[in-house]
């Protein structure tokens, strides 16, 4: 699966509210780390910190890819993400875009997500 793939599954994934599959596209030794949180260290961390943000939201939000560094068996993505975010506890709907910086590790010849950074670019007042 190349990096474009891996993120298109991932937005899908997202979008699904799929712990599972997203948890697919990750490295052996991931690392989630959400704004305003801990990092999320391990893949038992970053499941229960996907279960917990599907607990609270529902996403429809489509990534722009802005860069794409290849070396090896290493390489960094930039993206940007916008769409719409339903609160699940007041049924509100809010837009939603963030900055993103993933980190991908080849393992195996497939490449997985191994680090995962996003900060929003809407802020809430």
């Amino acid at each position: 699966m190349n990096i474009q793939t891996v993120l298109q599954s991932y937005e899908t994934a997202l979008n699904g509210n799929d712990t599972d599959a997203i948890l697919q596209l990750y490295s052996r030794e991931p690392i989630f780390m959400p704004q305003n949180a801990p990092a999320l260290i391990g893949a038992g961390a970053v499941r229960a910190g996907y279960e917990q943000v599907f607990a609270s939201i529902r996403l429809n939000v489509r990534f722009t890819v802005h860069e794409i560094e290849e070396h090896g068996d290493w390489a960094w993505v930039r993206t940007s993400s916008a769409g719409r975010t339903r609160i699940l506890a007041n049924d509100a709907e809010i837009a939603e875009g963030n900055n993103e910086l993933f980190v991908f590790k080849r393992e195996n010849g497939a490449w997985r997500i191994h680090r995962y950074l996003f900060a929003t670019n809407q802020p809430r007042n």
